[in-house]
């Protein structure tokens, strides 16, 4: 038996709808500015720009009804609503036709952003991971099976949006993806071998603004799920 000098840590795993069981989490991929309009209001160039990624902890992950307290060493929280697609096949250098056999299923996430911390980073040309990757940055919903709600992002107008004490804040439709969730994991997969277990956030529209201490914030994706998280 393998024994460790400190106590193993317990695996991160997230909700399956309609089932005891649960999907375990290995890392979460975040794809940036995968909408037009909130690259350009980001201030980048969206048909110039390749897919670019960042990663949060699996143990960022917050689930779906929860309250999380403000973060600390900020004054700017961001909201952004996003597809997760939750990987159940593995590999590397995947096409873009196979990739959604890769696909588990999809829930709804949030990417709480520390926007004051990533501005600064990006202003000092450093790595912004403090702006992304902190405690309880990753809401998410439970997961659907593809076989439930297929694959959100191949049909037209399935809706996203997300309100903040019940005023909407972004809304768009799934089709507007600059890179789909196929293209997305074959690009992503040439640049690591995914796993099983593996969650990607597939970007945000525009709209992304602050919330407070007290905001309640409700995602939804038309046939995948609601999300609510409140901010203590």
């Amino acid at each position: 038996m393998m024994k460790y000098a400190i106590p193993p840590f317990e695996q991160v795993s997230i909700a399956i709808e309609g089932s005891d069981d649960r999907f375990p989490v290995r890392r979460i991929y975040c794809v940036g500015r995968n909408y037009r309009a909130h690259a350009i209001e980001m201030g980048a160039d969206p048909d110039r720009d390749p897919p670019f990624f960042f990663m949060k902890p699996a143990d960022a992950i917050v689930e779906n009804g929860a309250t999380i307290p403000y973060p600390p060493q900020t004054e700017n929280l961001h909201h952004e609503i996003e597809l997760v697609a939750a990987i159940g096949a593995g590999g590397a250098d995947i096409s873009v036709a196979d990739a959604l056999n890769h696909v588990w299923g999809y829930g709804v996430g949030i990417d709480l952003t520390r926007r004051d911390i990533q501005n600064k980073a990006k202003e000092m040309g450093r790595p912004w991971d403090m702006g992304k990757g902190f405690d309880q940055s990753a809401p998410c919903t439970a997961l659907h099976p593809v076989s439930e709600v297929g694959h959100p992002d191949t049909e037209e107008s399935r809706s996203i949006w997300i309100k903040v004490n019940g005023k909407i804040r972004q809304e768009s439709t799934l089709d507007h993806h600059i890179w789909s969730t196929a293209e997305t994991i074959s690009y992503l997969s040439g640049l690591v071998t995914l796993q099983a277990g593996d969650l990607i956030y597939m970007g945000t529209p525009d709209g992304v603004a602050a919330v407070m201490s007290g905001d309640k914030m409700e995602g939804h994706i038309d046939g995948v799920d609601d999300l609510v998280v409140t901010i203590a």
